[in-house]
């Protein structure tokens, strides 16, 4: 019988199961993989210098594939380092298949330096967790691992001994490759949710972004525009939708609100908040005064839960209600003020130089809100936002969005604080050729936390420094540089402008530094 390692069957059969390409920070206990992919498996390897840049990225290419990636992490400290972007991945459903080595099996008692309780670690952010414990395992394991990460929407994580990588392993038999798959459908009651809309006075949808077939795909928001136009009522995407599709004669549905108070305004008029792919509205975080819970039980209902097929369920809906066919709106993009940078100017300038097809991965509130307003009117595009409230997510989102639909522009609109979380990112883009271009707001400070200072009153000295990025300023010209990546610097809308539209043309990573 034909023998293999347990490393390549490891890799063969997650290869065989539709898994493309490993973001990979690998260490001693790795090796083994290491040499499996240099002996070739016809997976991708891609080599990220910090693993949350591996994570991130790994979510980026989930969110547009609608496939697994794998990462590939050094034991429990470097799953620690990559547990941010995990987060942020089991909270956006991505597909993620996480392999994390450890030690060979026999030195575990001996608890070395680098050994942690990894299996602890990675149970928080998976929805499957699996310890490799033999080499015939290895292949099983894969293939489990990749039917939990595409049918249950999430990250799957094999912890893999060293000595199971190198041991000889009877060779597995072929393996066809998956094809991916939809969660298996809760049931809901046409009839019933037919009958709930008609009896409101005023209904407002609450959709969720997740993959093609979520109720923020082209499909589903037209869907829903018919249905508003027979029961009168509203529309907005979650507030941090993990994929969306915008402009192009889609409507514009803006994003529920962060804060509590002009979420609730939106939420308290309505009579019935059908949920769509969306969980539950709460606030992001506990604020006295208002409940946890934004929309009561006795005013939900659900059409489908996060990850299932919204678009269908939308359609059908539309069509049992006799909706007419869908009207484009006569959306325009907001005039572009001449001057100095400000985040509205900043949303409207690259709403404007938006080519077809271009992914926009959005992190940061300082002109993350402004630009999803105003790109409702833009060339048809992708919107990708940071789910799970985990900062340093846009970069390698971008990063790996790039990597899964290549030939689509990807712009990352970014903030300078956040950005710093992965700022290593830029290594990978400039190492892979990606034509990523990252925008940084740069406004020198954690603007999002001033803004939650203020709520409780005034921003005394103290609160300022802890929030400024300002002594030292970054250099983010000269950052990125140092990386590899193109970077100029923009003041003024029209060198923006300049900027990004020769960035775009140039299809070669680069990063704008835009001053306010």
């Amino acid at each position: 019988m034909p023998m293999t390692t347990g490393a390549h069957a490891l890799l063969d059969a997650l290869h065989a199961q539709g898994v493309a390409v490993c973001f990979a920070n690998p260490g001693t206990t790795e090796l083994d993989l290491v040499r499996a992919a240099e002996e070739g498996t016809g997976m991708r390897f891609v080599l990220g210098m910090q693993e949350n840049v591996c994570t991130g990225a790994a979510d980026g290419w989930g969110r547009m594939s609608g496939r697994p990636a794998a990462t590939l992490l050094h034991l429990g400290p470097g799953l620690a380092n990559g547990i941010a972007n995990l987060h942020n991945a089991r909270r956006a459903r991505t597909p993620v298949v996480n392999v994390v080595g450890d030690h060979t099996s026999w030195h575990l008692p001996y608890d070395a330096p680098l050994a942690s309780d990894i299996d602890s670690l990675a149970r928080p952010v998976s929805a499957w967790v699996h310890r490799i414990d033999r080499p015939a395992d290895a292949a099983p394991a894969a293939r489990e691992a990749v039917r939990q990460a595409v049918m249950g929407g999430g990250v799957a994580t094999l912890i893999f001994p060293a000595d199971h990588q190198a041991a000889s392993t009877p060779a597995d038999a072929p393996v066809p490759t998956a094809e991916a798959g939809m969660p298996p459908p809760s049931a809901w009651d046409p009839a019933g949710v037919d009958r709930a809309l008609r009896a409101s006075r005023r209904p407002l949808f609450l959709l969720g972004g997740v993959g093609e077939h979520g109720a923020l795909s082209a499909r589903g928001q037209r869907a829903v525009a018919r249905l508003l136009s027979v029961t009168g009522g509203t529309a907005y995407a979650e507030t941090f939708p993990a994929r969306a599709e915008r402009g192009g004669g889609l409507p514009a549905f803006d994003r529920l609100p962060y804060f509590p108070e002009p979420a609730r305004a939106a939420l308290d008029a309505a009579d019935l908040v059908v949920r769509v792919g969306a969980l539950p509205p709460i606030t992001y975080f506990g604020y006295q005064g208002h409940p946890s819970e934004l929309v009561g039980a006795d005013r939900l209902l659900c059409v489908c839960e996060p990850g299932e097929d919204a678009a269908t369920r939308l359609e059908e809906l539309a069509d049992r209600m006799e909706a007419p066919p869908y009207l484009e709106p006569a959306l325009s993009l907001p005039p572009v003020e001449p001057g100095a940078l400000t985040p509205p100017r900043i949303a409207a300038t690259v709403a404007a130089a938006l080519p077809e097809g271009a992914i926009v991965s959005v992190e940061g509130g300082t002109c993350g809100y402004p630009f999803y307003a105003a790109s409702a009117g833009a060339a048809r595009h992708t919107t990708l936002t940071n789910t799970g409230g985990a900062i340093g997510q846009g970069l390698p989102v971008a990063l790996g969005a790039a990597l899964a639909c290549p030939g689509r522009p990807v712009i990352a609109l970014l903030s300078d604080g956040s950005t710093q979380y992965t700022v290593q990112t830029l290594w990978t883009l400039a190492h892979e050729g990606l034509p990523v271009v990252a925008l940084i707001a740069a406004n020198h400070q954690y603007a999002i936390l001033r803004n939650e200072l203020r709520r409780g009153g005034e921003l005394g000295p103290r609160a300022q420094a802890l929030t400024s990025l300002d002594a030292p300023r970054v250099d983010w010209v000269s950052l990125a540089r140092g990386y590899g990546v193109a970077a100029t610097r923009a003041a003024t809308t029209a060198e923006l402008d300049a900027q990004l539209r020769a960035a775009l043309a140039t299809r070669a990573p680069a990063l704008i530094e835009m001053s306010l």
